[in-house]
């Protein structure tokens, strides 16, 4: 199952303090947002059979801090890059107009560096379930358009984050009782679909949609490449706001996983090879 031997050993790292990410990668229709997603209900107060990985975390993580960590919190945002736009799914002002000009990006000015974000509202959780109905509420304003390939196609990346602190004491026999503190994030990355412009069916607006999609795809790749070449000067992050909000969690001490989803039609080969070549190009890495 893919949250057991993929997502699991990415959230134990998670909770060690590192900054993780999860993407989902592949052709329209092929079921990202089902992986990332799934059936977002909960059932007698625990997720459904048919749930996505972003659910299972949210349990998971939860029945993890509340056996482990003494004290312990949660927040969560949950970003939708459009068109290089930036948009908050979960903010309570649902002026589309509004969000756009107050969310910007900038270069952190605190010592570990990284990026801000101005105007990105999160939440403090303290429960899965909260933590659902802030995916719900999401989900429902994601932009979505028909295409050839899907009449429900998502056109933009979705970014769900989640950032936990937490302290546990830590004492022996040879030294006195001492407090650890530690701040870990994932990152739950639906990415847009990767497919051929031309087999989409695109035009006008969902042709420039597919033509940024297609480009901040190629830029996380460069951007993967560039960590990985002891060569490389030079870290691509900001040829796209993707990567850039990405920033903290792509290299160094982070870990990162691409899903690749794939169709068994015979139709989608060509799509599908080159899908599974993407994936190829930047895993192990």
């Amino acid at each position: 199952m893919i949250y057991d031997d993929v997502v699991a050993p990415i959230l134990d790292d998670m909770l060690t303090g590192m900054n993780c990410t999860i993407f989902a990668y592949g052709q329209t229709g092929t079921g990202k947002t089902y992986t990332m997603s799934g059936d977002e209900k909960h059932i007698n107060g625990s997720f459904a059979h048919d749930a996505g990985i972003i659910p299972r975390v949210l349990y998971k993580l939860f029945s993890a801090l509340e056996l482990e960590y003494e004290e312990h919190s949660v927040k969560c945002s949950f970003i939708e890059l459009y068109n290089e736009d930036l948009h908050d799914l979960i903010s309570l002002n649902d002026d589309p107009v509004v969000n756009n000009k107050k969310i910007k990006i900038f270069d952190s000015t605190s010592k570990r560096g990284g990026i801000t974000i101005q105007g990105l509202e999160e939440f403090y959780i303290h429960s899965a379930d909260e933590g659902l109905k802030i995916l719900q509420r999401g989900l429902r304003k994601r932009q979505v358009a028909a295409t050839k390939i899907n009449d429900f196609s998502s056109r933009s990346h979705t970014i769900f984050t989640i950032t936990i602190y937490t302290k546990k004491s830590s004492s022996s026999s040879s030294t006195p009782s001492s407090e650890i503190f530690k701040v870990g994030k994932i990152n739950l990355v639906d990415l847009a679909g990767s497919e051929n412009i031309s087999r989409s069916g695109a035009e006008n607006k969902r042709a420039r949609e597919a033509g940024m999609i297609n480009q901040s795809l190629l830029t996380l790749g460069r951007v993967i490449n560039s960590l990985v070449d002891p060569k490389s000067s030079h870290i691509p992050y900001r040829e796209s706001k993707l990567t850039r909000l990405l920033q903290d969690s792509l290299g160094g001490h982070t870990k990162t996983c691409i899903i690749a989803t794939i169709s068994p039609v015979k139709d989608d080969l060509e799509e599908t090879l080159s899908t599974l070549e993407y994936a190829y190009q930047h895993s192990n890495k």
